[in-house]
């Protein structure tokens, strides 16, 4: 980006940044970032790339952003954690350098106001992302290998002698919005060039190892020799034991198959008698004959799938050629295989010694009723990923939700579990209840312990009325 079309940026995003909140980030890429500002349904986009480092608002939403993001690095973990709760007081650029400061009021405690800055630098190779104390001091760095300027001072890199141009023509609306198409279209375009690129290079690959294949066929087919041959000259072996005549590996016979029946010489092994070479030959002819079929029929399917890739490469250039982003998405997908009938739906599972609920997100909630039958639930019948529950100082049911799907467990289904275990516990008629919850892989049972002792390596915990608020199934 060219320092005006930056400083044009820059201005547009002052008075839609200052006063906001620093929200969550979204990190795109291992150099590129959205962050939310509470713009609602905008972001701020931020790339350090070198190939192409930018900066503008964005337009999204946020299952987009959420699907598209990989793990938080290091240095957004740092972000999240020195500006959280803090909000922009400024943002400018250096006047003659493609640097962007961010500059944020974090209230640390009640009394203590602090700066923080967070320094986008823009400057191709030396692109980078910046995170400084109220000194200008790094605190944390993205892409400089080592970490090296830990600490020390920011300085901003040198300036380049030229400065590289944009390719961003002029329209209406505003920089963001510009960019954010312009950026779009071409992150596309690549996109489609790569994936056209993958199934290229993977279906010529193909066709090589077909044609490959083919060749080495036809070498075990010449190999093996002509079956007809073989069994012509185990014939003629037959036919002249009591008259052939032999010197070594060589053997004089009289060829009854050849119109005046002339005198051919073969080779023989030395060490086999007529009969026996003869018998040699008709296996010879038995593995020839074998494998000239199999290796046709082979031969055939090769040129049939052969013939089948190069069609689906001449498809794949015609769509590459046209650009279709549609074609090309379904080119990839592979073929669907085989309809199988749906599984008969399995009967409900009885376990003995539970009482089961179902809560209002739809989750089956189990609870065990004496000691023995709270041990079997947690220890038998509760899978590592269910949450396991239970009153915090006083005797009482294990409480269990299930959750096969492995996703983050509502907030109301844990209310309406935790009032479970303060039900069926000896805290029953109090007015509030502490129950205990965690995964039941984070429990253990102590060695030669009573019937429903557990102890926890981890656990969090919640205050709720102790009452039945869900159906009983």
């Amino acid at each position: 980006m060219r320092n005006a079309l930056l400083q044009r940026v820059v201005e547009e995003l002052r008075p839609s940044l200052t006063g906001r909140f620093f929200g969550k980030i979204f990190q795109l890429t291992p150099l590129s970032f959205a962050f939310d500002f509470g713009l609602r349904g905008e972001y701020l986009f931020v790339s350090v790339d070198p190939a192409s480092p930018r900066l503008y608002l964005i337009q999204r939403r946020l299952k987009e952003l959420e699907k598209q993001s990989v793990q938080l690095s290091p240095f957004a973990q740092a972000m999240r954690s020195r500006l959280g709760g803090a909000h922009v007081a400024n943002i400018s650029k250096d006047p003659l350098d493609r640097i962007v400061r961010l500059t944020f009021r974090v209230e640390d405690e009640p009394a203590r106001i602090m700066f923080r800055r967070l320094v986008i630098q823009l400057t191709g190779r030396s692109a980078d992302l910046f995170l400084l104390d109220e000194l200008n001091r790094i605190d944390a760095v993205l892409r400089e290998p080592g970490q090296a300027r830990l600490h020390q001072t920011y300085e901003p890199p040198p300036r380049p002698e030229k400065e590289s141009r944009d390719t961003l023509p002029d329209g209406p609306g505003s920089a963001s919005a510009q960019l954010d198409a312009h950026f779009r279209a071409q992150d596309a375009a690549k996109a489609f060039n790569s994936r056209a690129k993958t199934l290229r290079s993977k279906l010529t690959k193909s066709i090589r190892q077909k044609q490959t294949l083919r060749e080495h066929l036809q070498h075990d087919l010449i190999r093996h020799g002509d079956p007809e041959k073989h069994k012509r000259t185990g014939d003629l072996l037959l036919a002249n034991v009591a008259n052939a005549s032999r010197d070594g590996n060589k053997v004089r016979l009289t060829d009854y198959y050849s119109e005046g029946a002339p005198t051919i010489e073969i080779e023989v092994d030395e060490n086999r008698s007529l009969q026996e070479e003869a018998t040699h030959r008709f296996r010879q002819y038995t593995k020839a004959k074998r494998a000239a079929e199999e290796i046709s029929e082979r031969l055939n399917q090769i040129d049939r799938e052969t013939a089948q890739l190069q069609t689906r490469l001449q498809q794949l250039e015609q769509i590459i050629a046209s650009g279709d982003e549609a074609a090309l998405g379904s080119f990839e997908k592979p073929p669907p295989g085989p309809k199988t009938p749906p599984k008969k739906s399995r009967k409900t599972e009885k376990i003995s010694g539970v009482r089961r609920y179902l809560s209002t997100d739809g989750y089956e909630i189990l609870v065990g009723r004496a000691a023995r039958d709270n041990d079997h639930l947690t220890f038998r019948v509760a899978q590592p990923n269910d949450l396991w529950m239970h009153t915090g100082d006083y005797p009482g049911s294990h409480v269990v939700v299930r959750n096969p799907t492995r996703k983050e467990i509502p907030q109301r289904t844990i209310i309406e579990a935790a009032q479970l275990a303060g039900r069926f516990s000896q805290a029953s008629e109090d007015a509030k209840v502490v129950v205990h919850y965690t995964e039941r892989k984070f429990l253990s049972k102590p060695k030669g312990a009573a019937p429903g002792l557990v102890r926890l390596s981890r656990f969090r915990s919640i205050t709720v009325e102790p009452k039945e608020s869900v159906s009983r199934l």
